[in-house]
């Protein structure tokens, strides 16, 4: 289940993921701290299967020289690119990777769009497809209450930006961005309310991020525990005894 509504896990990544961890909001009004009742979440679970392990470390190592012959070996021919709304953007009778090169900006040098498919293949954990048989998403999505979720983004006035969740529980919560400033408590394993900072402090301290308590108080914590909502989606699909990228969930409709 989606909370609120979905930021694209480009953004998340540049913002808050694998490629340089900081966590802050994507660039939306930041509505006031207020307390907030949280949500319990529930780690997503690593894919079991040890051969997709050395599947993704392929698709990183293909990523970081940037090689699009070789990542066209990994491409399902019948790749699909849908986006949130379920617009179909895949176009029909093109190589697949033509449409995964189209769908995350590879051949665009402007672009980090090969940063992101490196993130995409260091995620552990993916979830089955409710639509498509024997395809798996990544990243997995930690399992929360929807409706509390929902509850909590009308009750603060944000959207799925702002909230993140923390990797492991008792994750240290201090009064300010220096490693010896006061721990004044720990997290549990609930949705977390980031909130953005510019000061000049957090410009220099890159490695803490700013929270929201659910006393509705700001507290401090190590941006590398923390991970994104996912947004949008990489998909895989095993064939035999293969894997492929099957498909990716979101984006934008390119630009004519």
């Amino acid at each position: 289940m989606r909370l609120f509504r979905t930021v694209t896990a480009a953004a998340a990544f540049m913002l808050a993921g694998v490629l340089a961890f900081h966590p802050i909001a994507a660039q939306e009004a930041a509505p006031k701290p207020k307390p907030y009742k949280p949500v319990a979440v529930e780690l997503p679970q690593p894919v079991k299967d040890p051969s997709f392990a050395a599947f993704r470390q392929q698709i990183a190592d293909i990523a970081k020289r940037k090689d699009r012959a070789a990542l066209a070996k990994h491409v399902a021919a019948n790749f699909f690119w849908v986006t949130d709304d379920g617009k179909e953007l895949a176009q029909k009778g093109r190589p697949g990777i033509d449409n995964l090169a189209q769908a995350l900006y590879l051949d665009n040098p402007d672009t980090e769009g090969w940063d992101i498919l490196a993130a995409f293949a260091a995620e552990v954990a993916a979830d089955p497809s409710p639509e498509r048989k024997n395809v798996i998403c990544a990243p997995g999505e930690p399992k929360y209450d929807g409706a509390a979720a929902a509850a909590l983004g009308d009750a603060t006035g944000t959207t799925s930006s702002f909230w993140y969740y923390p990797t492991t529980t008792g994750l240290e919560v201090r009064n300010g961005f220096a490693q010896d400033s006061k721990v004044t408590g720990k997290l549990g394993m609930h949705l977390v309310w980031v909130h953005p900072d510019d000061s000049p402090a957090a410009a220099v301290h890159t490695e803490v991020v700013r929270i929201v308590l659910p006393s509705g108080e700001f507290g401090y914590v190590a941006a590398d525990a923390l991970m994104p909502l996912p947004g949008d989606l990489l998909c895989y699909v095993k064939d035999g005894n293969a894997w492929r990228i099957a498909g990716y969930l979101g984006g934008l409709p390119p630009e004519k």
